[in-house]
């Protein structure tokens, strides 16, 4: 069967509180490629993808079709450094099907050979890593009727399947979020081990914007993150940026953008011997990483700290939208103007979006990694058959209009039918089979947690073992993280929150 040709660029040498939610070189090839295959190295199979599809598999799921741009992905190869350049800049590299039909074989392919040590996913230009989907497309496809219903579906099984693979890969996975990062490019990036942010890194999940839900596993992730700063970026759609995606958690590193050309030609000098676990070659990889940091920006504050994280969590705690503007609207002092600020964005958002978001964070937390895309993807064919998405993609980025909701405001679902409005996005259909992922790879939290800045759980664990004061604590984190840049800065903050008593006194943890 013949093959579309795919492109890959050539690389020269390089040189060498209160709520009940709270305690919770360009070559043309044809598959397969050509790879110098071993055993697998003995990972657990439950969290990483060691049981690949076959060659042949993956070109039937994902062969090319007719339209397919011949290099919107560019891949190169360099020693033992494999990366992936989303190449259409002028869409600021916007995801859509042809990307991923070439990026799942490469990444399998990869995945089974001993001369590939490392695989950097990154975007072409200087504004986006991945500004997210090509939603204009999916709209597009949504008015042509059931055929195009159906192309959609198949958009987002693809992009969820590879989100899983990525979520799961065998390989240590490195993401430059460097420039844009929204939606789908979060899910090219979120899921990795390494998430690396720069000064031109903008980060958000806008989907209730559009009249969507936050997909590519944010199920997943967003209710993980500290507090209930999930579910604010989740429902707003509020961006971070530069500095502030590292020191959220969202990325593991904060580097300046002109040391990822630097970096990328260390990586690809790195060895690895044939026994080396993943945790001794992420390390390695770690330590490599955290030679190219440039330091802090220090006109950049940290933006979800002190008072306006307080009234996040106290805001976004509850377990209803009716509750959460009533807080918002309480607000009173220093962030007054923020919570009016965010009511209002709210009431831009869908608000059907709005209610089915609040919904999946709160139980999206119990949700598994195998898991969150097979209901997001159930989840999103509810969205695709619904008014909201059609109606805001075309309203918002085509025809530059205000959206024509329905329901059309907040204030319409009676928080005694958010239930009702809500159950029928969250349910399997009966008479379809479930999305099914690429492996069976799984897991309950990701595996590898430590080479960001600590999170609100870890400093919590550390303050309860002991009887350390609060300088005590943040020497502690220091050392154990190496003197990795932020550790201080993000334990002082979680401290000046979250614990009682003066600096020589005993840290006492407050909830």
């Amino acid at each position: 069967m013949f093959v579309q040709t795919i492109a890959s660029r050539a690389v020269p040498a390089a040189p060498l509180t209160a709520c009940r939610a709270c305690q919770r070189t360009r070559t043309a090839f044809t598959m397969p490629l050509r790879a110098k295959l071993q055993p697998l190295q003995p990972q657990s199979q439950r969290m990483f993808g060691t049981n690949m599809p076959s060659a042949e598999e993956i070109h039937e799921l994902f062969k090319p079709r007719d339209g397919d741009e011949p290099e919107d992905v560019l891949f190169n190869s360099l020693y033992g450094l494999r990366s992936i350049e989303l190449n259409r800049p002028n869409k600021h590299n916007a995801l859509n099907g042809s990307m991923i039909r070439k990026i799942v074989p490469r990444l399998v392919e990869w995945s089974k050979s001993d001369m590939a040590n490392v695989v950097v996913m990154k975007g072409a230009g200087e504004k986006a890593f991945c500004a997210g989907g090509d939603v204009a497309q999916l709209a597009i496809w949504n008015k042509s009727g059931p055929e195009g219903h159906k192309k959609s579906l198949e958009y987002f099984a693809q992009e969820y399947q590879l989100d899983h693979l990525i979520a799961t890969y065998n390989k240590p996975y490195i993401a430059f979020m460097d420039g844009i990062t929204m939606g789908g490019g979060v899910g090219l990036s979120i899921h990795a081990p390494f998430r690396i942010a720069t000064e031109r890194t903008l980060f958000a999940m806008p989907e209730t914007t559009i009249g969507f839900f936050p997909d590519v596993g944010a199920s997943f992730f967003l209710p993980r993150m500290p507090g209930f700063v999930g579910t604010y970026l989740a429902l707003t759609s509020s961006r971070l940026a530069s500095a502030n995606v590292f020191y959220a958690g969202v990325a593991t590193h904060y580097l300046h953008s002109t040391s990822l050309p630097q970096l990328e030609s260390r990586l690809a000098e790195l060895r690895f011997r044939d026994y080396d676990d993943m945790e001794t070659r992420l390390k390695t990889i770690n330590d490599t990483i955290e030679e190219y940091v440039t330091g802090l920006p220090h006109d950049e504050p940290m933006m979800l700290a002190g008072e306006l994280r307080k009234a996040i969590d106290r805001c976004f705690c509850h377990d209803s939208v009716d509750e959460i503007l009533r807080a918002l609207e309480a607000e009173q002092g220093s962030t007054r103007r923020w919570a009016q600020e965010t009511l209002a964005a709210l009431h831009k958002r869908s608000p059907t979006a709005v209610h089915v978001t609040l919904r999946q964070m709160r139980i999206g937390a119990k949700w598994n990694i195998h898991d969150t895309f097979v209901r997001e993807h159930a989840m999103a064919s509810k969205f695709m058959a619904s008014h909201d998405f059609t109606e805001g993609v075309t309203a918002l980025l085509i025809d530059k209009r205000p959206a024509n909701w329905r329901p059309a405001s907040l204030e319409d679902i009676k928080p005694e039918d958010s239930d009702k409005l809500t159950d029928q996005f969250f349910l399997l259909p009966k008479n379809k089979p479930a999305l099914k992922l690429l492996t069976r790879a799984n897991y309950d939290e990701y595996p590898y947690a430590e080479f960001g800045v600590p999170t609100e759980v870890q400093v919590e664990k550390k303050v309860m073992l002991g009887t350390k004061t609060r300088s005590q604590i943040i020497e502690e984190f220091l050392k154990e993280r190496n003197q990795k840049q932020g550790v201080k800065e993000v334990v002082e903050e979680i401290l000046a929150r979250k614990i009682t008593g003066g600096p020589k006194d005993r840290a006492k943890w407050v909830y």
